[in-house]
């Protein structure tokens, strides 16, 4: 997919619950092959946007459409080869070896019944390697603190090798080593293979120093969209956040970073 294509088109996208409306006739495009920051105050619809793009919800009014086709139109399976999504928090009750919870990954490409392949097997070595959970590749994943656990479903998101991968807080629990190389990781998928990322990031610092564009909502709506370093702005910070922050080139990388007054 070329790069000026878009991947998302978003139009009019309503969702909530009762006495409580969550995007409010939200209206985005997002062209192919970037890395995408969502941030914005608790509460603004950060996690059920990317629920409704993956699928996992259908929206209440609005339309999505995907690869140029409604999204609805897509069956979950054939869908599941396209998204992969990492989730904000994950449980599994069940103490399947760590290895089997990445292979799950691969199940959206394979014929019922049918057992991995060469390739699954590869891809989820690989996806194991770069995320380092193949030293305990065989332990229980019930076994595993909570950290592990999240590098474990990003490695089987790596592994689903899907075109759009969602990560909503997906290095939250993580500790700063494994959090940039899982966001550099990120960075060269986009670079290298244009995938297309959608991250929600409540690290604003962190967003800015991967994101090629930022997305920021308010109140169930994109407030500000744009390239980073347009976007990342005092003003920006102040409408969205409250909040009061001074700007400044990272000393190394020259990217813009915040620093926060009270």
């Amino acid at each position: 997919m070329n790069a000026d294509t878009p991947i998302f088109e978003i139009k009019d996208l309503q969702f909530g619950y009762p006495q409580r409306p969550v995007l409010k006739g939200l209206s985005l495009t997002l062209p192919a092959g970037r890395l995408y920051g969502l941030l914005g105050p608790n509460g603004c619809g950060k996690t059920t946007l990317l629920d409704l793009l993956a699928g996992l919800r259908r929206p209440q009014k609005g339309r999505i459409v995907f690869q140029g086709r409604s999204l609805t139109s897509y069956h979950r399976q054939a869908l599941a080869r396209e998204i992969a999504l990492v989730p904000q928090n994950f449980y599994v009750n069940f103490p399947f070896a760590v290895q089997d919870v990445v292979m799950m990954g691969r199940y959206p490409h394979l014929k019922r019944f049918a057992h991995p392949g060469t390739e699954d097997l590869r891809l989820v070595a690989e996806a194991m390697a770069a995320t380092d959970t193949d030293r305990f590749a065989r332990q229980p994943v019930t076994a595993l603190s909570g950290g592990e656990r999240q590098r474990v479903i990003f490695a089987r998101a790596l592994a689903q090798d899907a075109g759009v991968l969602m990560l909503d807080e997906a290095t939250a629990s993580l500790d700063i080593r494994h959090t940039l190389d899982l966001l550099g990781l990120t960075r060269q998928r986009v670079q290298e293979r244009q995938q297309t990322v959608i991250a929600v990031f409540q690290d604003i610092n962190l967003a800015a120093m991967y994101c090629d564009e930022l997305l920021f909502m308010k109140d169930g709506e994109i407030a500000q969209q744009g390239p980073t370093a347009e976007v990342m702005r005092a003003d920006t910070l102040q409408s969205i956040y409250g909040v009061d922050g001074h700007i400044r080139p990272h000393t190394t990388y020259g990217l813009p970073q915040v620093d926060f007054s009270r």
